[in-house]
């Protein structure tokens, strides 16, 4: 589990991942939730916001969405489905809590993917697809009450250098 803020570079380090790792890994995240929700709920006050600035607010219908899509990667990973999730936990440790009991059975190693604000902001600029100061406005929430592994900073090495220190953990 990759948590930490939008252009921290999770997904990057989640596809660097998936060519160390043995066998076939997938990668799911929010971003591919935020992809298939319906589109209703984009901006809406039940749905998912998120405001020029970057300030994020959930409705009962996100909320609803995202406890089925925990339980949905729950299953398939007790199928016996590897997986690499790309998270943005808002609810820093009461959404790890979520997570755990949906992921209940399952070994899970929990990555602390950390930026220096300023080259996450760089990155949204470049990025063009998200939405400016988002990064920031993440910051003091994905982190917090979080218990992890691993911590990696994926401002100072690059995704290929993180995911070996991953890999080590997960292949001792």
């Amino acid at each position: 589990m990759l948590n930490g803020v939008s252009s921290a570079g999770k997904t990057s380090l989640a596809r660097a991942l998936q060519n160390l790792l043995p066998d076939t890994w997938l990668t799911f995240g929010v971003d591919a939730l935020i992809n298939v929700m319906p589109p209703r709920l984009d901006g809406a006050p039940e749905g998912l916001t998120i405001a020029p600035g970057g300030t994020v607010t959930t409705g009962p219908a996100w909320r609803a969405m995202e406890a089925d899509w925990r339980r949905g990667m729950g299953a398939m990973a007790r199928a016996g489905v590897r997986l690499v999730l790309d998270e943005v936990l808002f609810g820093g440790g009461e959404d790890q809590r979520a997570w755990n009991a949906a992921l209940d059975g399952v070994g899970v190693l929990w990555v602390g993917v950390r930026i220096d604000p300023a080259i996450a902001a760089e990155r949204e600029r470049a990025r063009g697809d998200r939405v400016i100061g988002l990064a920031r406005m993440q910051a003091p929430l994905v982190h917090q009450g979080m218990v992890y592994d691993l911590e990696v900073d994926t401002g100072r090495f690059s995704a290929a250098e993180c995911a070996r220190l991953i890999v080590e953990q997960v292949l001792p």
